[in-house]
């Protein structure tokens, strides 16, 4: 024994710290077995494994509240901070941090005010996000193909539905069973609308082209799960148009705010989802009647404007005739104008190939041959004359003879090669000209006027030669000659009183009375 302890001993029986829990948490379990707590929820934490944390408190004290993983799921309203509610549960002790605690199994608002102001709460917040904005809500189609029903298959609620669409324009109906209240309804919903918006178009599954979410009528506690903020988000992402018909007209939820269409009930949103098909007949009827009456109307209207426009034009003879009238004017004349065109240019052809004569020609060619020869016969003089100049000047300017002997012996041969092709010029200059000559020999035989007169044609010629170009020449001349292909003669005009002057024969003509055929 430690002689410095002065401590009295003592008889108390010594606990252990697990006793004391132990016996702490009997305690309470067995007196506060199951209790409702009625407070405000403060703080709430969801941890990774499901298990909900949260603290229930009023003006003077705070407990501790955990709801476990499975308690979480069957909530009909989960806790939110700031809410007046009441927990249903029992206490018990948490011994690792000497606490007590409330595991809650059930919460619910404490009172309509309660729950409506924590709506109202929650309303804001999702209006802040922008989730009830007008400008992202799409138009609902004017007449679907195919209708996503989300609701319980087993209620009036879609009988109603069928039974008013088969009414008003029989459609393909498509419905996803879901449970439309409890704590099953939120998550059921979200699946539902997210389900129907991930089918591919197309699919063996049709895609639907708007969505109706049904519940009849009941208590604010019955809609509550289309107020769950994950039904409105889901509500407000649906890419496919959504009509919500949640409760009667007086009833409004979250959902109503987020989706495309707001429907007073589960009929009326079947009323809105499609049109009435007699209306639709009835107005396609009067529109294609309308139609043809305007189409009738209008065809009789530009008829009668194109009779009236018909009896403003002329005749079709009236408006032919001056052009006709021209066209045989001018066919009349055509054939005229080409004979006439045609002996003009005889006569231009025959003048022409008159100056073409064989003297002519053969002087011209004597001229260009004398001349070609004198400048032939002067070339050899000049040339000997300009080398004597260039042998002088050479002469001149060098003093020793020897080399301009070189140079002359030199130049020698490329003179006579300047000779020789002198020579060769005037002979193809010769050839050229008697080429020349004899194309226009050519020419002169196949155009002159002898040739012409082998045609048939007659040269008139007065006593001097000079030839007669018209009949007022014939008639003033006393006698003219005839020159024709074989020969010539004589002729006269014919007198005043229709008598021929005498003509008698000339060279060329055997038989002696010819002239008087003029």
């Amino acid at each position: 024994m430690d002689l410095l302890d002065d401590t009295p001993p003592s008889n108390a029986h010594e606990y252990s710290v697990s006793e004391i829990s132990g016996a702490v948490k009997r305690v309470v379990e067995g007196e506060f077995g199951r209790v409702r707590v009625r407070g405000e929820v403060g703080r709430v934490v969801v941890a990774r494994t499901g298990h909900m944390y949260f603290d229930l408190k009023d003006d003077r004290a705070v407990i501790a509240a955990v709801s476990w993983k499975g308690q979480v799921a069957r909530m009909a309203v989960r806790p939110e901070e700031g809410m007046e509610g009441i927990a249903t549960g029992r206490m018990t002790t948490f011994a690792p941090q000497s606490k007590y605690q409330l595991q809650v199994e059930q919460v619910e608002p404490a009172g309509a005010g309660a729950l409506m102001a924590m709506l109202e709460a929650r309303r804001k917040a999702l209006a802040a996000a922008g989730l009830f904005d007008a400008a992202r809500k799409r138009p609902i189609p004017f007449l679907p193909r195919v209708i996503g029903v989300i609701t319980s298959p087993t209620g009036a609620v879609i009988r109603d539905i069928l039974h008013r669409l088969a009414d008003r324009f029989p459609s393909h109906v498509i419905v996803w069973p879901v449970a439309v209240q409890g704590e099953r309804c939120p998550p059921q919903v979200v699946a539902a609308i997210r389900g129907f918006n991930a089918l591919a178009p197309g699919g063996p599954v049709p895609r639907p082209d708007v969505l109706i979410v049904a519940r009849g009528g009941g208590s604010i506690e019955d809609l509550w799960g289309f107020n769950d903020e994950l039904v409105v988000r889901a509500a407000a992402e649906s890419a496919i148009p959504l009509i919500s018909a949640v409760g009667h007209e007086t009833d409004i939820t979250l959902i109503d705010y987020a989706a495309d269409l707001r429907a007073p009930t589960p009929t009326a949103a079947a009323e809105l989802a499609v049109p009435v098909r007699a209306d639709l007949l009835a107005q396609v009827a009067t529109l294609g009647a309308r139609l043809e009456r305007a189409g009738r109307g209008a065809v009789q209207l530009r008829a009668q404007r194109l009779r009236d426009l018909t009896r403003a034009l002329p005749r079709p003879e009236a408006l032919l005739a001056s052009p006709v009238q021209r066209f045989d004017m001018a066919a009349g004349r055509f054939a005229g104008s080409l004979r006439a065109l045609a002996d003009r240019k005889r006569l231009d052809l025959g003048r022409a190939a008159a100056g073409l004569r064989v003297s002519s020609l053969r002087a011209l060619f004597s001229r260009r041959a004398e001349a070609l020869e004198a400048r032939a016969a002067r070339l050899a003089p000049a040339l000997t004359r300009g080398l004597a100049r260039r042998q002088d000047r050479l002469a001149a300017l060098r003093p020793s003879p020897q080399p301009l002997r070189r140079e002359i012996a030199r130049k020698v041969p490329e003179l006579a090669r300047l000779g020789a092709r002198a020579s060769a010029a005037q002979d193809a200059r010769l050839r050229a000209l008697a080429d020349r000559l004899a194309g226009l020999e050519r020419m002169r035989l196949a155009l002159g006027y002898p040739q012409t007169l082998g045609r048939g044609f007659a040269v008139l010629r007065t006593v001097d030669g000079s030839v007669i170009k018209g009949v007022a020449a014939a008639r003033a001349a006393a006698r003219f000659t005839v020159e024709m292909a074989d020969g010539t003669l004589e002729a006269a005009p014919l007198t005043p009183g229709g008598k021929r002057r005498g003509a008698g024969p000339v060279s060329g003509s055997d038989e002696p009375g010819q002239g008087s055929l003029f």
